[in-house]
């Protein structure tokens, strides 16, 4: 397991990919994978079985993972834009 630049309950921003620039707190790090689930970006469907509690089914959004390396600290990246401009 390495060592990663962020740890669970960070804010984070996304640096590339469909959610760039969005920000939001780390809820899960998955380090065998070196990808992290942060709160409310990379949504995805899930489609649930009908059951007791959902009797007509349901289509389920949650959170998808993130790479790593797509992730940059929030404190981090505010301190680099200051002095870009």
């Amino acid at each position: 397991m390495a060592k990663t630049h962020v740890k669970q309950g960070d804010e984070v921003v996304v640096l590339t990919g469909k959610e760039k620039g969005k920000r939001g707190k780390i809820l899960e790090l998955r380090p065998s994978k070196n990808r992290a689930v942060v709160e409310g970006l990379m949504m995805i469907k899930r489609h649930m079985k009908k059951s007791e509690e959902n009797p007509e089914g349901q289509i389920a959004e949650r959170e998808g993972s993130i790479h790593i390396s797509n992730l940059m600290l929030a404190s981090k990246f505010d301190e680099r834009q200051s002095r870009k401009n």
